[in-house]
């Protein structure tokens, strides 16, 4: 069992490092003042959940689910 916990260690690992990056990699979400006036509609705007932003979204809460997941899963200490 203790080669068990060791891989889901590092894969809790790696998953802490792809979830750092993630963040690191979204645009802010402050718009400014162009948001007061509705300058922030744009192509790209209304298309948000199809673009790159959109993809760095759902990989950023898939990541942060399976880093929940992972530590309580290594604080239950059945391994």
């Amino acid at each position: 069992m203790g080669a068990l916990k060791t891989v889901i260690a590092i894969i809790f690992i790696i998953v802490c490092i792809l979830l750092v990056v993630l963040v690191l990699m979204q645009e802010g979400k402050s718009a400014g003042l162009g948001s007061i006036s509705g300058a922030a509609e744009t192509y790209w705007g209304k298309n948000k959940g199809r673009s790159m932003e959109g993809l760095l979204v759902k990989l950023t809460k898939i990541m942060a689910v399976a880093f929940i997941l992972l530590a309580v899963l290594l604080n239950l200490n059945i391994f």
